[in-house]
């Protein structure tokens, strides 16, 4: 049974029945249904802000597995990078150092990279995880892809490399086992003729006219020439791989132009022809265009201890016999 409630009425002095109006009676459900739907707003905010739905806790989980991951590939990719560093570093400091090839330089192994990648880069942000990763892994791919190469021209080097020790001069001109016939080292000496201290480009190796002479490694004649003046009748031998060698002032030539020759092979005969003041092979070792001390090329002919030998005889300051 509806409760029916009264006030009392000042003016009239009388308990009187409440009556509500429709009016009022609207306003209350329209204030109710307010606050609740506010009230449920409210309490879909808070919990949206600190408590995940189950799909939201399955994808913070695999966000925070991806990060471990990433942070993983990052490290790997730094430690390949770093190894592969190294092996570039061994590349060009020895192995194409022994074969005496040119190092490859880093711009070369790293690859042109755009100035958008760059950019992106130096801006990098979350969003750009996989662009980033993308171009570190080009980059190393294309470092392994040179490196590749790098080891393949190597190898070839390698197949040559027998070749090419037998082509490198290694031995002496004349037979020297007592070290007693080198007269004149390389670099300033007096002249013989004109008394005055001069460049002396070679070794001179006193010996009897009619001494063989000898080539010095493998390689093809490109010039033998007879003179009056300056080396007098002489060889050029073309060794290839940067190598030259010159003989001169022979008293008679052997070989010819074009001629293929083997180390130990006489050439010809020592003698006196061209400018010279008594019989002796003047020897010359040319590399990459420079002539260069011949002293340093005889490492299958002598000991260390004869070595050391040669290089205090052939420093000495004397007179060159041309």
């Amino acid at each position: 049974m509806k409760k029916v409630k009264y006030f009392y009425n000042t003016q009239t002095l009388k308990y009187e029945k409440l009556v509500t109006s429709v009016r009022v009676k609207v306003f209350r459900v329209v204030g109710f249904l307010s606050a609740a739907i506010v009230t449920g707003f409210l309490f879909l905010a808070v919990s949206f802000k600190f408590l995940d739905s189950p799909r939201e806790k399955t994808l913070r989980h695999d966000l925070a597995a991806m990060n471990e991951r990433y942070e993983a590939l990052q490290s790997n990719m730094k430690e390949v990078k770093g190894q592969l560093t190294e092996l570039q570093r061994r590349d060009n400091d020895i192995y194409r150092v022994i074969f005496e090839a040119s190092p490859i330089p880093d711009s070369s192994r790293a690859g042109a990279r755009s100035e958008e990648q760059l950019v992106q880069d130096e801006y990098a942000n979350n969003s750009d995880i996989v662009k980033s990763t993308g171009i570190l892994l080009q980059e190393l791919l294309h470092r392994i892809t040179v490196q590749e190469r790098s080891y393949k021209e190597i190898d070839d080097l390698v197949k040559n490399k027998q070749k090419m020790l037998a082509s490198i001069p290694a031995i002496q001109p004349v037979s020297n086992k007592e070290l007693k016939r080198i007269a004149s080292g390389f670099g300033y000496r007096i002249d013989p003729i004109y008394k005055t201290e001069k460049y002396h480009s070679g070794l001179d190796f006193a010996a009897p006219a009619g001494t063989p002479i000898y080539a010095t490694g493998d390689g093809t004649v490109e010039d033998a020439s007879q003179a009056a003046v300056g080396y007098g009748n002489h060889v050029l031998i073309n060794h290839g791989y940067g190598y030259k060698t010159m003989y001169g002032h022979m008293l008679k030539i052997k070989v010819h132009d074009g001629e293929v020759v083997k180390r130990g092979e006489v050439i010809g005969w020592v003698g006196s022809t061209g400018k010279s003041t008594g019989p002796h092979c003047h020897y010359e070792v040319i590399k990459n265009g420079e002539k260069v001390d011949p002293v340093y090329f005889f490492f299958s002919d002598l000991t260390p201890d004869q070595f050391d030998e040669m290089l205090k005889i052939a420093r000495s300051g004397n007179q060159s016999f041309d």
